[in-house]
């Protein structure tokens, strides 16, 4: 008897395990990494600029969305930020004199950026204002946040301006490639007057238009030789620099005189 309702339980059992739902499986969800061959870069006084190159790889790419190009990556070179100081000059009496000015805080000195796409055919306008991704889309904290909306968006577009014009800012569309189904190299540009410390570069997944994830590195910049210990001198012992600066000048100065004076 008792074997015959071990045997009914588990035909029981048999019947009931396929009227049970199956756990749906939720897919793995994409992810992105980033790498640097070096983390150091050196420059000197005779530099004109690079291109500086990424690599990178998606984690639990789809591969029909692989396929079908619905991938796009855009990467980030950033600069150290810094307070930035715009002025504007009006001629008054035919003199051109600064009248009104507006400092910014926390400015990215450089910014580079490389996308797969045109920045219009990746995502929507609103996206990158919310991911502060883009040159025209960076948040410039104003210092003084009572000045007028109109005054603040002139100076921050003057800014975006000035900083494009010197090559600090730059797009390279194309620069971003898929050498497989999950590896990407990208190629953003060093200007040739970038600045020296530390820059994050960071890299920006959308799927389909829709950010994905985001990963990021850090890159050191820094002068080398002769350059790289004046700089230092001059920002280890500032007051001792000024002073040899300016008695360095006085001499000079001294010395074109002698030599150049007429008897």
């Amino acid at each position: 008897m008792r074997g015959l309702g071990t045997l009914a339980t588990a035909i029981f059992l048999s019947l009931l395990a396929p009227t049970t739902p199956a756990r749906a499986q939720t897919p793995p969800i994409e992810s992105i990494q980033i790498g640097l061959s070096t983390d150091n870069v050196s420059i000197t006084a005779g530099f004109s600029g690079a291109d500086l190159t990424i690599f990178g790889s998606l984690e639990n790419p789809d591969p029909l969305v692989a396929r079908q190009g619905r991938y796009d990556v855009i990467v980030v070179l950033e600069g150290p930020p810094k307070p930035v100081v715009v002025r504007r000059k009006d001629r008054v009496l035919g003199v051109w004199i600064n009248l009104e000015s507006e400092t910014f805080e926390n400015v990215p000195v450089s910014y580079s950026v490389a996308t797969t796409r045109p920045l219009q055919d990746i995502t929507e306008p609103n996206s990158y204002r919310q991911l502060s991704l883009g040159a025209s889309n960076l948040y410039m904290q104003p210092a003084d946040a009572g000045d007028s909306p109109a005054t603040i968006e002139e100076f921050t577009a003057a800014l975006r301006e000035r900083k494009s014009a010197t090559g600090l800012y730059s797009e390279n569309v194309g620069g971003v490639q898929f050498l497989s189904q999950n590896l990407f190299r990208a190629t953003v540009r060093l200007a040739p007057n970038v600045p020296v410390g530390t820059h994050k570069a960071r890299a920006f997944l959308f799927k389909s238009g829709l950010f994905i994830k985001e990963s990021s590195a850090q890159l050191e910049i820094r002068k080398s030789g002769f350059e790289q210990s004046i700089f230092r001198v001059a920002h280890d012992y500032a007051f001792l620099y000024g002073v040899f600066a300016i008695s360095l000048a006085m001499i000079t100065g001294w010395l074109g005189r002698l030599l150049f004076r007429k008897d």
